[in-house]
């Protein structure tokens, strides 16, 4: 009799539950959710279409964790997550799932069965699947079929949309569900229209960080200072909007973004190095480690320091690195106190190259100076979309802010320093160290410059490479 009861009471729970998202996260996973979240979770259960366009750091990958949990554990389903790229999917969406997975009583626990890659209920037809969403591999989302499928995308603005084309097939199924959220990045595609042309079909939400108490009311006013308000960085990562439209910026937000974590086959190719030398004041020194088409790690920065200091520091993360992935090249800026730098980095032996970047460009029927097709092969080098560079936001911050115009000569002219400061903008110190990176490139294409692979034995002297 006993028995009877708890069955029917544990029934009855969970039909209260089913109903009741809000309710099986205050119940069943002890978090107590925002306003917004909590309109988003009934928006899940009302509504087939739910679209969540936010600022940075609100709680995105809780909300759709809670989702999955509560859409697993009250019914029979199917779920497909997908994100951005490998490490928003593994590293911070699955994490999270198993974060508040462990959160649930021990008797909910129990019942799921979790790897790396799916999480199942057991004794029901009901299971979720992780699914990196790749433009070269869309066929990894299909063929998941069910009358209750919910597909959960994060970060979309870096979702290519023949993945939500996929998407699309599955959900014909009339039951089926999906949940879009992510930082509105990019005025186009899939998640944009979400918002704007197919808006009659979703139910939309905008969070900024004012609507979440998770964000500091210093970072709004760091963001602010750093970027101005009217600015698209201020807009998109405090506000949760998309960026006013642009046509004068260089290097678009979306494109850097998904470069992020890439999985990408590194070229087999010498590395570059590139520096950009400040000296007290508010600019910094930084520098840029790429080989390829792999930003190698996040461009160091620091400042405060004489030059040789910088030399010094220069030094110790050239003889700290092996010597297979050594540069075959150090591209220094060489205006003002950056030649001294480059001739004493020479002097002691390592292989730094002086780069004027106010000279002609290699292309100067397109380019007013070096600076800029530097800048455009940078564009380039995103654009080819087989690119990885690690997360650092302050570097995709200086990449994305900086602006161009066409001369009345017909040539490209990237934005200067003194520009983006009148804008209320930092000087993109890791930017540019980055883009000296591209200086081999363009040097080779002037007829003064070789590169080398890593086949065959390599030896340094008297300021050369030696196969």
């Amino acid at each position: 009799m006993h028995q009877k009861n708890s069955a029917k009471s544990t029934a009855d729970i969970l039909l209260q539950l089913h109903g009741d998202p809000v309710l099986f996260v205050q119940s069943c996973l002890g978090a107590e959710p925002q306003e917004w979240q909590k309109q988003a979770l009934n928006a899940v259960r009302d509504d087939p279409r739910v679209a969540v366009k936010s600022s940075h750091g609100v709680g995105k990958s809780a909300l759709l964790s809670w989702v999955i949990l509560w859409y697993m554990i009250t019914r029979s389903c199917r779920i497909v997550c997908t994100a951005n790229s490998a490490n928003q999917l593994n590293q911070v969406l699955w994490a999270e799932i198993q974060k508040w997975a462990r959160k649930m009583p021990k008797g909910l626990q129990s019942q799921l069965e979790i790897t790396s890659d799916k999480i199942a209920v057991k004794g029901v037809d009901s299971s979720c699947h992780a699914r990196v969403s790749r433009k070269e591999n869309p066929e990894a989302l299909q063929g998941f079929h069910h009358e209750r499928l919910l597909f959960v995308i994060d970060e979309c603005s870096g979702v290519d949309d023949v993945i939500f084309e996929v998407a699309q097939g599955a959900l014909s199924t009339e039951g089926s569900k999906i949940l879009m959220v992510g930082n509105p990045t990019r005025n186009t595609g899939y998640f944009y229209d979400a918002f704007h042309k197919s808006a009659h079909r979703w139910n939309k939400m905008t969070v900024s960080c004012y609507d979440s108490p998770y964000v500091s009311e210093d970072f709004i006013e760091e963001m602010k200072s750093q970027y101005g308000e009217d600015s698209n960085i201020f807009r998109i990562r405090a506000l949760g909007e998309f960026g006013e439209d642009s046509n004068d910026t260089l290097i678009g937000r979306h494109i850097v973004e998904s470069a992020i974590s890439r999985e990408v086959d590194p070229m087999n190719i010498s590395p570059i190095w590139g520096l950009d030398v400040a000296q007290y004041g508010n600019d910094r020194c930084g520098l840029a480690k790429r080989q390829g088409n792999v930003l190698m790690e996040p461009v160091k920065s620091w400042q405060g320091k004489d030059l040789m200091e910088t030399v010094g520091f220069v030094l110790t993360e050239y003889e700290a690195t092996s010597f297979m992935e050594r540069p075959v090249e150090i591209c220094v800026d060489s205006i003002g106190i950056g030649a001294g730098v480059c001739s004493r980095l020479q002097e002691l032996g390592l292989p730094a190259r002086a780069i004027n970047v106010a000279e002609s460009p290699s292309l100067g029927a397109r380019y007013q100076r070096l600076r800029d097709e530097l800048w455009f092969k940078c564009r380039e080098w995103f654009e080819a979309r087989d690119c990885s560079m690690p997360d650092q936001e302050e570097l995709v911050n200086e990449l994305t802010a900086l602006r161009f115009k066409i001369l009345s000569s017909g040539k490209f002219k990237a934005e200067g320093k003194d520009e983006m400061k009148k804008r209320g903008l930092r000087s993109p110190d890791l930017a540019d160290a980055f883009i000296l990176t591209f200086a081999s490139q363009a040097m080779k294409a002037a007829g003064s410059v070789d590169h080398y692979s890593f086949s065959g034995d390599l030896e340094y002297g008297n300021n050369s490479w030696i196969v």
